[in-house]
This record gives C-alpha cells, sequence and structure tokens, in this order.
C-alpha cells in the first residue's frame, strides 16, 4: 500500500509554489498581430464569417469583416455608423474599382501593397477615399521617384486635380527647378494659357537668361498658332524684357509674332528704356553685434545710398561670387565658415526677388575663387574642411549641371580669380602654411592651366579686378595684412605696382564699374571689420577713401548688377 506514493504536487495541486524575489516581467509576442491577421485574412478568403460585401460598378463582389474594415478605415467606420448600411450585408460602392478595392481591402488585412505605373493613379484617389493614409503616402512616394522633365507637368495637374498637396509641392519645385529641360517635352506644348502664365511668373523659376523663357513663349505660341496667338499679349506682360542683354533684346524686336501688337510693343519699349538705366553694387555684409549677422544691400555708388537687399539665410563670408547677364547672383560654398557644395541664386529682376537653392557643386569648398567666362561659372579651388584644393568645376548655365576640368598646378584657399581675353586667371592665394605669389591661367578651349610671372610679393587673401584690360591684385597678407596693389599687363606679361589704398585689407570685395575699381569692406590684421570703400581711378593713380556710416558692419562681397525695380529710387 504505500509502495505507489506520490508527490505532494500530484497529490495537491492547489499548492502555492515559493519563489525568490523578483520583479514582474512584461511579455510581449510581436507575432500576434501578424499571426492574428494572417488567420483574419485566411478566414475572408474561405468566407468564414464574413457578414459584408461589396459590389462595384462592373458587379464585382468583395467581402470582408466588418469590424476588420471598421478598425482599419475612417471610411467604413463612417458607413457602417449609418443604421441603414450598417444592417445590410451587401453595399454598392460606385467611386471605387473593382480591382483597386480588392487591393485595398487585401492591404488592410495584410499591411502589403503593390503600387505599379498601371495603377498608381487609380490607387492614390481610391486611398483618399478610404482614408488608408499610409497607402496615400507611399503613392506619393512611388510618383515622386518618377518626376522626369517629361511627365513632371502631368504630375503637377493629377496632384492638383486630388488636391494631394505633398505631392503639389514637391512635383512644383521640381518644374521650376528643371524648366530648361521641362520646355522640350510634349506636356509643355498642350499646357493651357493659364497654366503657362502661372509657371512663367514664378518668381523663383531656375533659369539663366531671361530669353529662354522668352523663347519658351514663343514656342508654345508657334504650336498651335490659330488658336493661340491672342494669348500672346498676356504671356508677354510675364516676361522679363528688361532683363535681357541689349543684343538679344534686339533679336526680340525682330520676333515677327511681336509686329501687329500695340501692348507687346509697349513691353519691348519698356524694357529699351531700362536697358539705359545705371548699373549697382550688390553688397554682401557681416555685423557683429545684431541678428542676422549675414545680410545684402543694395549701394548705389553715385548717389552713396544703400537699402536692403533681399534677406541670405547663412552667413557666406567664405564664400565665392559671381554675377551672370547683369541680373542673375551666385554664391557658392562657404556656409557658416565651413565648406560646403550649396549653391543659391538671386534673380534681381524680380518683382520680390530672394535666394532660391541651385545645383549644388562637385566638390564641397570655402574660401575659394569664381570667375564667369562664356557664361559658364567656375569654382575654382578653395579648402574641404581638411586641406587646401586645386581641382577646379565649371557650371554651364545653359544645361543647369557641374563637371571637373582641369585641376591647377598649385593647391590655392584664398585666391583671386580674373577673367581676361577668354582666360580665367588663379592669383595668389595659400597653400599649407604657405603664402603664393604664383600665378597661372585657364584655357577653356585647350583645357590646360600655364603659369605666369609671379607677383611681386606673396598675396593669401587677395581680391581680384578686372578693368580696361589689366587685372589687379589688391591687398592680401603675407605676415602682415597688405595696402599694396600691383597690376598685371598680358602685353608684357609683367606684374608692376600702382598706388596704395589708405587701408590695408585682407579679403576685400571687389568690383569694377564705370572705369573705377571699388575695393569693399575686408578684414585687418587685428580681426577688426571694415566698412569703407576706396576707390581707385585708373587715369589718375589715385584712391578716394568713402567712408559709410554704419558701424560694426564687415563687407566681404559685391557685384554689380542691373539697377533692380524699386531698387535705391
Amino acid at each position: 500500500m504505500d509502495a505507489l506514493q506520490t508527490s505532494s504536487y500530484e497529490s495537491d495541486p492547489n499548492q502555492v509554489l515559493t519563489y525568490k524575489e523578483c520583479e514582474p516581467t512584461y511579455f510581449r509576442n510581436n507575432f500576434h498581430s501578424v499571426r492574428i491577421l494572417e488567420d483574419l485574412q485566411s478566414l475572408r478568403k474561405n468566407e468564414v464569417s464574413c457578414d459584408i460585401r461589396f459590389k462595384a460598378d462592373d458587379g464585382k463582389i468583395v467581402i470582408g469583416h466588418k469590424i476588420v474594415l471598421i478598425a482599419a478605415s475612417p471610411y467604413f467606420r463612417a458607413m457602417f455608423s449609418n443604421f441603414d448600411e450598417g444592417n445590410k450585408d451587401l453595399v454598392t460602392i460606385r467611386e471605387l474599382d473593382s480591382t483597386i478595392l480588392q487591393l485595398l481591402v487585401d492591404y488592410i488585412y495584410t499591411g502589403e501593397i503593390m503600387v505599379t505605373k498601371e495603377n498608381v493613379q487609380v490607387l492614390l484617389p481610391a486611398s483618399n477615399v478610404l482614408q488608408l493614409d499610409y497607402v496615400n503616402g507611399v503613392c506619393v512616394d512611388f510618383l515622386q521617384k518618377q518626376l522626369h522633365p517629361s511627365n513632371c507637368l502631368g504630375i503637377l495637374a493629377f496632384a492638383n486635380l486630388h488636391n494631394v498637396t505633398e505631392l503639389l509641392s514637391i512635383s512644383d519645385g521640381f518644374i521650376k527647378k528643371q524648366f530648361l529641360e521641362v520646355v522640350k517635352s510634349n506636356e509643355f506644348l498642350s499646357l493651357s494659357s493659364e497654366d503657362l502664365v502661372k509657371l512663367i511668373s514664378c518668381n523663383d523659376l531656375a533659369v539663366p537668361f531671361e530669353e529662354k523663357v522668352f523663347e519658351s513663349v514663343i514656342k508654345w505660341v508657334k504650336y498651335d498658332f490659330d488658336q493661340r496667338k491672342d494669348f500672346l499679349p498676356e504671356l508677354m506682360e510675364h516676361v522679363r524684357l528688361p532683363l535681357l542683354r541689349s543684343d538679344i533684346l534686339n533679336n526680340v524686336v525682330e520676333e515677327p509674332l511681336l509686329y501687329n501688337s500695340p501692348k507687346c510693343n509697349n513691353f519691348i519699349i519698356e524694357a529699351l528704356h531700362f536697358n539705359l538705366q545705371k548699373s549697382v553694387i550688390l553688397m554682401f555684409n557681416q555685423r557683429s553685434d545684431t541678428s542676422p549677422k549675414c545680410y545684402t544691400e543694395w549701394y548705389d555708388p553715385a548717389t552713396q545710398l544703400r537699402e536692403n537687399a533681399p534677406g541670405i539665410n547663412d552667413c557666406r563670408k567664405t564664400a565665392g561670387f559671381c554675377v551672370i547677364s547683369d541680373q542673375f547672383v551666385f554664391v557658392m560654398g562657404g556656409v557658416n565658415g565651413s565648406s560646403s557644395k550649396s549653391v543659391s541664386m538671386l534673380d534681381v529682376s524680380s518683382q520680390s526677388p530672394s535666394w532660391v537653392p541651385m545645383v549644388d557643386m562637385l566638390v564641397s569648398r570655402w574660401q575659394l575663387g569664381v570667375g564667369v567666362l562664356d557664361n559658364c561659372i567656375y569654382a575654382v579651388g578653395g579648402h574641404d574642411d581638411n586641406s587646401a584644393l586645386n581641382s577646379v568645376e565649371v557650371f554651364d548655365v545653359s544645361i543647369q549641371k557641374w563637371r571637373l576640368v582641369a585641376s591647377m598646378s598649385t593647391k590655392r584657399r584664398d585666391l583671386g580669380v580674373g577673367v581676361l581675353n577668354n582666360l580665367l586667371y588663379a592669383v595668389g592665394g595659400g597653400n599649407g602654411k604657405v603664402c603664393l605669389k604664383s600665378v597661372e591661367y585657364y584655357n577653356p578651349t585647350l583645357d590646360t592651366w600655364t603659369p605666369v610671372a609671379d607677383m611681386s610679393v606673396s598675396r593669401y587673401g587677395v581680391s581680384v579686378g578686372v578693368l580696361d584690360g589689366l587685372i589687379y591684385a589688391i591687398g592680401g597678407y603675407n605676415g602682415e595684412d597688405l595696402k599694396s596693389v600691383e597690376v598685371y599687363r598680358p602685353c608684357d606679361g609683367v606684374w608692376s605696382s600702382v598706388a596704395d589704398m589708405e587701408i590695408c585689407r585682407f579679403r576685400p570685395g571687389v568690383v569694377a564699374l564705370d572705369g573705377l575699381l571699388y575695393v569693399m569692406g575686408g578684414e585687418s590684421v587685428v580681426g577688426s571689420i571694415i566698412d569703407t570703400v576706396e576707390i581707385y581711378n585708373p587715369n589718375t593713380n589715385t584712391w578716394t577713401l568713402e567712408r559709410l556710416s554704419r558701424n560694426k558692419v564687415q563687407i566681404y562681397g559685391g557685384v554689380v548688377v542691373d539697377r533692380p525695380p524699386k531698387c535705391i529710387t
């Protein structure tokens, strides 16, 4: 009888176990929700416990469980909250294609969706109807990746039709940035006059020359001349003819389509008058006592008046500056004292000018030199936060692309760059701890760099001005800040000294205007800022100092532009 004894647990299953001290442990089955969905999908496929059927226009039936659909979609939640439809087991849905409805119901049960170029235009508005945000988002991502100059106008129209704000913004930005390629597409030729006006009137349209906008308008009108000729005056109202170079404007005058339109002729007369106006200087400044610290100003040398110009977000003190066609100002690299690939452009002709991002450079740079040759922008040397650079890249504004060209023979940072006789000169600069006096020029036809005579002194942080066929090397540093200036005459290939400036200047801004050199701001050896302008007259070999009225302002760059509308009146 005692031979078959059982354990106390077996004899008393209600016995309370004892444990060592421990905290409660929380467990989560990460596969639980997936398993539930899989089981629900299996039940649906086998039509187990399904309590709703949807009938589309083509008569096809899609089945499901009300409670699952309610949990996934506010659309179905509202539908089944309605007493009449809530009690039905068959609901007709006319606004959704049956194939797409099946896809979306499958998504609700699986969390998976296949987006294709064949279904995305139906899937996106359908996901809006059912309020399935994830599906809507992946459709937007899909279309964004499909954006191309040949289809972006159609995608914009689609986004506008269905009020897809994110896709609308993305495609609109793409079109503005790729305008030169977009106008080559068949979609462009199919635009309505209203949509074309909306496009060409944008202030942030990325076009290197305003004649490209004019050409696009003429192309659009000629495509269906009989139906579109009456729209020409309305379209020409949005072409900024005053910003065209005089030679281009003369070609516009000869355009036959404009002959018989008094309104178009008035636009041309206005542009011709504007071309007779004087230029101003756009100055780049930095303050030490206010915010924003970096800003721009219009400066009229004739009146010595200064007015606020469009704000620039980042400090570009070590950036490169240039201007194309006297109206498009480019600033590149040198963001907030570090190297950068970023490029921004300002169209000074715009009624509301603002800085817009352009295509990034290929190489991150600061303390670079910049020159314009044949309407191409050259970014020369500089520093990439690790070492000085000898690489050079060029931006072709007509195709909006950067490409590398031959490198300089010497690495140079804080160099000066000047363009003369279709050659690009790299002057001085620094290489490590060495201040350079060497100079070399780039021939774009041969893609080669060639050395010329050295300057008389080394110049790091030198600025360059080109005036009357001569290259001026101005200021800089070679152990101390310099106020000396020397000039290079290509005819005899030598440098010679001219009159010194009154103030030593390191990294000043330099522009040539009306036969004079304007040397603006810069820094001094003690790091103090300089807010004066010195003007050099080559006929008298003299400098005139102009003290500006504002204190604690350093001018670190400047470009000459055509007088913008409403500027310094």
